[in-house]
């Protein structure tokens, strides 16, 4: 096994049905890469849940009309994507 600077090997196993739809994806030639991608992709998936329960409900008290109800919020994001200068309001003093 060829390991990147900073990187240990690790023995996993894993069931041979999943060993070949590996290799029918990637080949024989990286399958170690792949599966450090796969591995890091469902980590971020984590951390990603844990930061979302750590700040549920932090904004509960806020009150941001754009957020009352999914029509309002629906209409805030396309306004955001499509007309930001009438919802984002241009800075006119310099900070710092």
């Amino acid at each position: 096994m060829v390991v990147a600077s900073g990187s240990v090997g690790a023995a996993v196993e894993l069931s041979d049905a999943l060993v070949r739809e590996v290799d029918a994806w990637v080949g024989l030639e990286h399958p170690d890469q792949f599966v450090q991608e796969a591995v890091a992709e469902k980590v971020g998936r984590y951390r990603r849940l844990d930061a979302f329960g750590r700040f549920s409900g932090s904004l509960a008290d806020a009150n941001i009309p754009e957020w009352e109800t999914s029509e309002s919020t629906a209409q805030w994001v396309h306004d955001l994507r499509y007309h930001p200068a009438t919802v984002i309001e241009p800075v006119t003093e310099r900070v710092g």
